[in-house]
């Protein structure tokens, strides 16, 4: 490296961590949201330059001469060598769901400082070297997934709670992905139509490329031709009712149509459907991000939210729970995020190519969705403290009013309907769950760029458009990644059903699937009291224990490959994901608040459902008691299997280091890439 680069990168550091100094020291005085924007892209530019380089060059050894399981096991299906800006915008619509958007919006309750250093600190040391590791070794063993490689290479016993715990986590995780985009969605005929648009255009775009007849940049322009059409025109449907009518639909309709779109999205080849849509959708989402970026360094808006409130002691009025763990249960796929390790050892690997693009998109999309998390920090924090916490905090509104005033943060119901009427709303309370507040925090930046009067609430339905395009893509790659762990289980049990290249097998394994999380959707949305809606306090718990898996199989593979001098890698970010995620979930099933752990939860709720004379409020109230028992089941549950997923792999891991144990490393044989594939490829 020259002088002169030397300087650069010294430069950057050293604007990177002043950036990171003026977030932490402020104290008294509102500080530009161009700091946290500045520390993103130089934490960005340092660790994906410097450290993933490292780990694809010193630690993982990428071999640009070894084919790819997508070339040599080419089914036109499930294996596809496809372009890599493709597989890099497939990889980044299907990990980046709701996480990155609603997580640091929630957490943005303890300030901006906790959420905003996790986000920087464990996306590049943590997130980015887990997506990273567990893409390389399901590519060097044929596009296995994660159950079946933690089978092979920890052990059998270990292997079978792998495939229970990843397979009923997936189960929760579609179903409650599923049931924010179906209330982002109803009633909203221009989300319905931009959602709608992109099907088809997909389809053509899948079908182009297939022939080999068309270049991927002529495919490419035609779909941001189909995508800006189905953007812009959605917003014209209320001047013609009769087209409107036909999407604008209530609840139930747009479940059914969901669960429709993810048996297709499992079930139709690859190329077809689910890789131009997600490549598609990712100009939506990076673009978007990136016209809020270029907001935030256009109208240099002020941090409103203080650096540390008083919430983080774990009294918070958006969800209790202190700090420490919850911050980073909470943020989840913004900086480490087990889904990730579903998508890059089930649709992903069996798309690259050449192995050098495992750093690209394996590291490369995840310090990417860091970007995405800090945006959605800013939105957060940009607003009035008071608008923000009386948005997320439930109640009537002059109660909600009088709670967020004496917590310290003023705000009137008269400002509240002013702002509901700005974004065309009639109400702004009791909208918590994250996606409204970004929307309203992103709303209010774009609509600063115009002169319009009507800004405010285009930008504000565009935004909730844009989340629920954001997370549905989440959901067809992880139908598609669900079938693929459903037919690794069920063909230990009968071995015709676990082949993936049968239709018949593929088609049945998409039914059972879908069937399983459409039927927690569909109990959420006609029960909005009980059902998966009280399940969402163990999405981020769930999220973080794959993560666990996932970190043990990759020190696994470091010891097997005798790279234990870099154990620190996966070891560190293991040792401190399962501090994060057993002592949070210790405190919601055990804690003594009833605002926070399960069991005390579930017995204030049946004590009050006593104390009610109304039966059928007193039934609801019964009803969701026994929806949080089943809650803390449901977590010891997952704990236990992950628990016991810790200790197999330590075992193992004391035998290998000892020389006790034989090492038996289950990678493919080595098979180089032909000529004619490099350069294709």
């Amino acid at each position: 490296m020259s002088l002169w680069k030397k300087l650069l990168w010294f430069a950057v550091a050293g604007l990177g961590t002043w950036a990171v100094a003026m977030l932490a020291l402020s104290r008294s005085e509102h500080i530009s949201a161009l700091w946290i924007v500045t520390a993103g892209f130089c934490a960005l530019s340092i660790s994906y330059r410097f450290y993933s380089k490292w780990l694809a060059t010193k630690v993982l050894l990428l071999n640009e001469q070894r084919a790819t399981p997508a070339l040599l096991q080419d089914d036109n299906k499930d294996y596809v060598p496809t372009n890599g800006w493709m597989v890099f915008g497939h990889h980044f619509a299907a990990i980046a769901g709701p996480g990155p958007l609603v997580g640091p919006v929630l957490a943005a309750q303890f300030g901006f400082l906790p959420g905003t250093l996790w986000i920087l600190i464990g996306a590049t040391l943590g997130g980015g070297v887990h997506d990273m590791i567990v893409l390389f070794a399901s590519i060097r063993r044929g596009g296995k997934t994660l159950g079946q490689m933690v089978r092979e290479e920890i052990g059998p016993g270990v292997g079978l709670l792998a495939m229970v715990s990843v397979l009923a986590i997936m189960i929760i995780l579609l179903a409650v992905l599923a049931l924010v985009v179906v209330q982002a969605l109803a009633e909203s005929p221009w989300g319905v139509f931009t959602i709608a648009t992109t099907i088809p255009i997909a389809l053509v775009m899948g079908i182009g490329l297939r022939t080999g007849k068309v270049s991927v940049m002529a495919v490419t322009i035609f779909g941001l031709l189909g995508l800006a059409f189905g953007v812009w025109g959605g917003q014209f449907l209320g001047h013609f009712p009769a087209i409107e009518s036909w999407f604008r639909h209530d609840q139930k309709w747009l479940a059914w149509a969901i669960m429709i779109y993810g048996l297709a999205a499992s079930i139709l080849p690859v190329w077809m459907l689910l890789t131009p849509r997600d490549y598609l959708s990712t100009f939506l989402k990076l673009g978007t991000v990136a016209l809020l970026a270029a907001a935030v360094m256009l109208i240099n808006p002020t941090l409103q939210m203080p650096a540390i409130t008083k919430f983080i002691d774990g009294s918070g009025l958006v969800f209790a729970g202190p700090v420490f763990p919850f911050v980073c249960i909470t943020i989840a796929c913004g900086a480490v995020s087990g889904f990730h390790s579903l998508i890059a050892s089930g649709t992903t690997p069996k798309m690259i190519t050449r192995e050098s693009r495992i750093r690209s998109i394996g590291y490369g999309a995840m310090v990417t969705e860091m970007m995405v998390a800090l945006m959605a920090m800013i939105a957060a924090c940009v607003l009035q403290p008071g608008q923000y916490f009386a948005i997320n905090t439930k109640g009537a509104p002059t109660e909600v009013v009088a709670k967020v005033s004496a917590a310290g943060f003023p705000v009137t119901e008269a400002e509240m309907q002013k702002l509901a009427t700005n974004l065309g709303e009639s109400t702004m309370f009791n909208r918590a769950g994250g996606a409204p507040t970004f929307a309203v925090g992103m709303a209010s930046m774009f609509a600063r760029v115009s002169t319009k009067p009507a800004a405010l609430a285009l930008w504000y339905h565009f935004a909730i458009m844009f989340e629920a395009l954001f997370i549905l893509t989440t959901i067809d790659a992880g139908t598609r990644v669900g079938r693929f762990l459903l037919q690794d289980f069920l063909g230990n049990l009968w071995r015709p059903l676990g082949n993936t290249r049968s239709w018949t097998a593929n088609f049945f394994s998409s039914i059972l699937l879908v069937a399983a999380w459409g039927w927690f959707l569909y109990e959420g949305v006609i029960d909005p009291l009980g059902g998966i809606n009280s399940l969402w306090p163990l999405f981020g718990l769930a999220n973080q224990l794959l993560s666990v898996v996932a970190l043990c199989l990759g020190t696994t593979l470091l010891i097997k490959m005798r790279k234990s001098k870099y154990l620190f890698v996966t070891l560190v970010p293991l040792c401190f994901m399962c501090a994060v995620t057993f002592s949070a979930g210790y405190l919601k099933v055990f804690s003594p608040d009833p605002r926070l752990g399960f069991l005390s939860g579930a017995q204030s709720l049946l004590s009050q459902a006593a104390a009610v004379t109304d039966p059928v409020k007193a039934a609801n109230l019964a009803r969701q008691g026994t929806i949080w028992r089943f809650d803390a089941f449901v977590a010891v549950f997952f704990l236990v299997l992950v628990l016991l997923i810790v200790l197999g792999s330590a075992r193992q891991w004391w035998q290998l280091l000892r020389g006790t144990k034989r090492v038996v490393l289950h990678e493919s044989e080595f098979v180089p890439i032909t000529p004619a594939q490099l350069a294709q490829f």
